[in-house]
């Protein structure tokens, strides 16, 4: 054997004996290393990136890197655990750890990486690597959760299956008051070019929603692709303004708009979210995200409704023949389905609603006059009134409201409600349980919005209703039309009607059964009885 052999033979064999002494310490779990590994690990099943982060030999890159992640994941719990810990005698310790994602509706996403630690004159120290949180993962990379949603989305369509609102591109033009050296320069420039299509989104009201976001970047308007081809000029080359491309659940037919838009959207986002899929991914700046796993959303039905287009069109016209606050509704007469609801600009401003409870005043008079000639207790008067409607909290499905609401009350000596409150849909029910039993139908039905969709009813029950009640009931209405308040209403062929302020600054109301639809209008201010029946006219008008 020459020179160069020999040292070769010793050289392979001092490179074995190294490789022995550094694993003569071995596995130990009780060890310092083993401790120091398990308590990065519960930093990370805490989402503590503080802590995490300190126990690493590059606190200031892990921490990055551990906030991008937990941000990312935005997990509801994580679970880490540690196993494998072997020690070296150079210093040095290695250990797996697998580290478990968790969201809501089992759903998890699990890892398994190796890492490495060292002994430092502070102690064991994981050795930073981006590796720790995806085996193979680049530096700058994050790992993140987002939701898919099948397409096309559902759409919300009318009772004649017609589209009445449908998910569309829209844009959605921010105005940043950092990201401009004169911010009144900006706003100015901003309304002047969105004036031609959004002429009351004035400079004025831009300040007060930069107001209204405390300083910070506000939204402006938000237009459809269409909308923006007629601006004056482009947002996006004013000083601090940018356009963010979206989808957005909008109306079908421009000319139209309702208060139910609200409720109706954030049951078609429930359906959404009930029927969107996940994706983990990992992201990394400049290139397309690597989908890890998941699973992709199934498709949503689409949503029917009992809303009317038509009747919503004369609505939203016979709404702005006064100037103070009115709200319409339009029930069917028989289903108690909602075939409408407009407001005007006034009453929007007043957030009108149609499960707030209001004052009646006295609009239910002949109610409660036909219940105390009929009644012989007050219990059975209020079943009474209950199965007319009224007394009741109607929880409809696509109609947004308020948590609670406002229940009336019975005094000991008399069967009529004292300071008796009602909302828009229990007044709507009233008129349909009356048109119900002119019908010959014996029982009373729940308002509602979405087909196959119940009604939850509370504070009481619905049901079978008194015949000899609601005939009183329906005669006084009848009279009303005839020779009352009402009497002065055209083209309402069979009209019946209850018509009634709450004193002289109202609120005022208008409930009338005809033509197989019951309408209810309400109305704030002074002579708000007029303006209801106003409204009234100038619906039976349009119909």
């Amino acid at each position: 054997m020459n020179l160069r052999s020999w040292r070769s033979v010793m050289a392979l064999c001092v490179s074995a004996v190294c490789a022995l002494a550094l694993v003569a310490c071995g596995n130990d779990d009780d060890s310092d290393s083993a401790r120091a590994a398990r308590a990065f690990a519960a930093a990370m099943a805490n989402q503590d990136v503080q802590t995490a982060s300190d126990l690493t030999t590059s606190p200031s890159q892990a921490a990055d890197a551990l906030s991008a992640s937990f941000a990312g994941m935005h997990a509801r719990t994580v679970d880490a655990t540690i196993g494998n810990t072997v020690e070296y005698s150079d210093g040095t310790a290695s250990f797996t750890m697998t580290t478990t994602w968790h969201w809501s509706d089992d759903r998890d996403y699990a890892t398994t990486t190796t890492g490495s630690l060292r002994r430092l004159s502070t102690g064991w120290k994981v050795q930073w690597e981006q590796s720790l949180l995806k085996t193979g993962m680049p530096v700058g990379a994050r790992l993140q959760m987002v939701r898919t949603d099948a397409t096309p989305a559902p759409t919300v369509r009318s009772a004649s299956g017609k589209a009445f609102m449908t998910m569309q591109p829209v844009n959605e033009i921010m105005i940043n008051p950092a990201a401009t050296r004169n911010l009144q320069r900006s706003v100015n420039a901003l309304a002047a070019a969105l004036k031609p299509i959004a002429p009351l989104v004035t400079a004025k009201v831009i300040n007060e929603k930069i107001v209204a976001a405390q300083g910070g970047e506000a939204l402006a308007v938000t237009l459809r692709d269409p909308d923006m081809k007629v601006l004056a000029s482009d947002p996006e080359r004013i000083s601090g303004v940018t356009v963010v491309k979206t989808g957005m659940l909008v109306m079908s037919d421009r000319r139209l708009s309702t208060p139910l838009s609200t409720g109706l959207t954030n049951y078609w986002q429930a359906v959404r979210n009930a029927t969107s899929g996940w994706q983990v991914q990992e992201a990394t700046p400049g290139a397309k995200p690597v989908k890890l796993a998941g699973e992709q959303g199934r498709p949503a039905p689409d949503i029917m409704t009992t809303i009317n287009q038509n009747e919503q069109l004369t609505l939203g016209d016979a709404v702005v023949e006064v100037a103070q606050p009115a709200t319409v509704m339009s029930f069917d007469a028989e289903t108690g389905g909602i075939l409408a609801m407009a407001q005007n600009d006034a009453a929007a401003d007043h957030r009108i609603q149609a499960d707030i409870a209001y004052p009646t005043g006295s609009t239910l008079d002949p109610v409660f006059g036909a219940i105390d000639d009929t009644a012989t207790d007050a219990d059975q008067a209020r079943a009474r009134w209950q199965h007319l409607g009224l007394g009741l909290t109607f929880t409809v499905p696509g109609v947004v409201g308020p948590p609670g609401s406002s229940s009336a009350s019975v005094s000991a000596a008399s069967f009529r409600p004292q300071n008796f409150t009602a909302t828009m849909l229990n007044m709507g029910i009233l008129g349909v349980s009356v048109a119900r039993s002119l019908k010959g139908s014996p029982t009373s039905v729940p308002p509602y919005l979405i087909k196959d969709t119940p009604t939850k009813v509370s504070g009481g029950e619905l049901g079978a209703m008194d015949a000899a009640t609601v005939a009183r009931v329906a005669a006084q209405m009848a009279v009303v039309a005839r020779r009352g308040d009402a009497s002065d209403l055209t083209g309402a062929p069979g009209l019946r009607a209850l018509v009634g302020t709450n004193g002289p600054a109202g609120p005022g109301w208008f409930v009338g059964i005809s033509g197989g639809k019951v309408i209810v209008v309400y109305c704030e201010g002074d002579a708000s009885g007029t303006a209801a029946l106003q409204v009234a006219q100038k619906y039976y008008r349009l119909d």
